[in-house]
């Protein structure tokens, strides 16, 4: 009897070790997916593959830089397209910006009203 006994508490030790398994196998899976959500920040985008035709001299100081920072080439150029891009965005704003003013110059005192709510410190 106590065979039987040793031999059922066997199997559902047995049984409760293969859920934990399954248990932890579903965890990791699911920490690794919410770690890449993290590490690029938001949902998993789907990429394409480009062909572009470089300057032997670019593509070797990409590959530095990309080493250096611990990246690939292909990440790299994503940042750098992506600050290019920025730039590009900030430029077209600032010339938008200096023809509205170039239309539309400051006249004297137009701002005067709010030089009393200035903060400079120390005053």
């Amino acid at each position: 009897m106590r065979g039987l006994l040793i031999h059922k508490k066997a199997k559902c030790i047995n049984r409760e070790v293969k859920t934990l398994k399954i248990f932890l196998t579903w965890l990791f899976m699911w920490i690794t997916i919410a770690m890449v959500i993290h590490i690029q920040g938001g949902p998993i985008v789907t990429m394409r593959t480009v062909q572009m035709t470089l300057d032997d001299d670019l593509v070797e100081a990409v590959d530095r830089a990309a080493k250096r920072l611990h990246t690939s080439r292909s990440a790299f150029t994503r940042d750098a397209l992506r600050d290019a891009l920025t730039r590009y965005s900030v430029a077209r704003l600032e010339q938008k910006h200096r023809r509205g003013y170039k239309a539309q110059p400051v006249k004297k005192g137009e701002f005067s009203v709010w030089e009393d709510e200035q903060a400079w410190g120390g005053e």
